[in-house]
């Protein structure tokens, strides 16, 4: 499964690593994806999502209802 957030859509970033001698090699930046489980009291079950860190802060400030109702918005299983 490829390193993406669930509720923000954050994705790899791809770019160089520049070398002292000014050598360019590929590289990628991953985001910080965690596997966290919320508990959806609306269907008394818990869901779990793959999130960045700033996906866990957007559900801490949103509430988790809000944001699960945009994920399946967005024609996304849940």
């Amino acid at each position: 499964m490829s390193a993406h957030c669930q509720v923000t859509g954050r994705r790899p970033g791809f770019g160089n690593t520049v070398s002292h001698s000014h050598r360019r090699t590929r590289r990628r930046w991953s985001p910080n994806i965690q596997s966290k489980t919320y508990f959806l009291p609306s269907e008394g079950r818990r869901v779990t999502l793959r999130v960045s860190t700033k996906g866990i802060k957007v559900i801490d400030r949103d509430g988790i209802e809000a944001v699960v109702a945009r994920i399946r918005k967005n024609g996304e299983r849940i």
